[in-house]
């Protein structure tokens, strides 16, 4: 299972979204969410700003920011696998 990180807000409405659809994508694209809300953490914050949400592959690196790019997510995922 690869594991992911979703940053955001949870105030966010992009956030939520980006949230509902990686989660029911999920058990057929064979990955896990970390749901991570940076207001928790001020160097995630500071890193992320207003760039929320922000989808990361396992090695911490950019998937797609704002919505969900699903391209971009499947030729990730295929690199881990």
């Amino acid at each position: 299972m690869i594991a992911l990180t979703l940053y955001g807000r949870e105030y966010c409405g992009l956030c939520t979204s980006m949230r509902e659809q990686l989660v029911r994508l999920a058990p057929d694209r064979g990955f896990s969410v970390r749901w991570v809300d940076i207001d928790d953490d001020e160097a995630l914050e500071t890193r992320h700003g207003e760039w929320v949400p922000v989808l990361a592959d396992p090695d911490d690196a950019e998937i797609c920011h704002y919505h969900l790019d699903l391209a971009a997510l499947d030729d990730r995922l295929a690199k881990f696998r």
